[in-house]
């Protein structure tokens, strides 16, 4: 039982510090409008974050998991 403990907490930490790819931010847009309102200014701000992923192919085969079946 502790084996199995000891495997799903390092399931966990694999998962958190784990790599996802290389991400590149491709454009950055910052859209903002003023106004006011009963006398207080109020701002409006929209931010619009466009990123490009690249993850590998196949991740690598840890050899405690078993392979997967080609259908």
């Amino acid at each position: 039982m502790m084996f199995r403990l000891g495997q799903f907490v390092g399931n966990v930490a694999k998962g958190i510090t784990a790599s996802v790819g290389q991400r590149t931010v491709v454009r950055h847009d910052v859209e903002e409008r003023r106004g006011e309102r009963d006398g207080q200014e109020i701002v409006l701000r929209r931010t619009t974050i466009e990123e490009v992923e690249v993850r590998p192919a196949h991740p690598p085969r840890r050899p405690d998991q078993p392979r997967e079946e080609q259908a």
